[in-house]
């Protein structure tokens, strides 16, 4: 019988360790103001929209500072995804996906470019100026008129293009199912 390696005994009592820890030596409960600066989802349905409004032509001013070095002008071209054109490509042997033709939810767009753009400082954009991005992005799509202005109660109303294009898991399906039907049971 051979004896382990130093460092095989070393990784089995620092997981023994772990293991026998509880939260409360690894960290603390998050404040309320911590979790509101996380709690920034955005739902299909418009729940989390912040106060604010942008206009497409606020947005175009955005993106030419913000987005076209990546995106390129009028969001093609770029050394990033392309973020216009591609409708009714889907079906196709080669289909573009962009914010026209792909996305299902004009709010999953806010959410996105409020969380992740932009590149390469994420979250720096004011709500205004992410509203006014996504205006321009669904006018550059054809979504939205060139005068459109949206905020909280609008942008949930935009029906974008590809909605009905996703479809769940029947897995997805049942779990939801199941708990509607479990919730509304007295």
């Amino acid at each position: 019988m051979s004896w382990p390696s130093s460092a095989a005994l070393g990784l089995a009592a620092a997981l023994a360790c772990t293991l026998a820890a509880t939260a409360a030596e690894f960290g603390r409960p998050a404040s309320p103001e911590e979790i509101r600066l996380w709690d920034i989802d955005v739902r299909p349905d418009g729940r989390g929209l912040p106060e604010g409004r942008g206009s497409v032509a606020r947005g175009s001013q955005v993106f030419e500072e913000n987005c076209a070095a990546c995106h390129g002008e009028s969001g093609q071209g770029g050394i990033a995804d392309r973020l216009a054109g591609g409708n009714g490509s889907l079906a196709s042997d080669h289909p573009v996906k962009t914010v026209g033709s792909f996305w299902p939810y004009a709010t999953t767009l806010f959410d996105y470019v409020r969380r992740a753009m932009p590149y390469p400082a994420p979250q720096t954009l004011s709500d205004d100026d992410t509203y006014a991005v996504v205006a321009y992005l669904l006018n550059l799509n054809g979504i939205v008129p060139a005068d459109a202005t949206l905020d909280r109660a609008s942008l949930p109303a935009i029906r974008m293009p590809n909605r009905d294009g996703f479809v769940p898991d029947r897995e997805f399906i049942t779990i939801h199912n199941s708990r509607q039907s479990s919730a509304s049971k007295p």
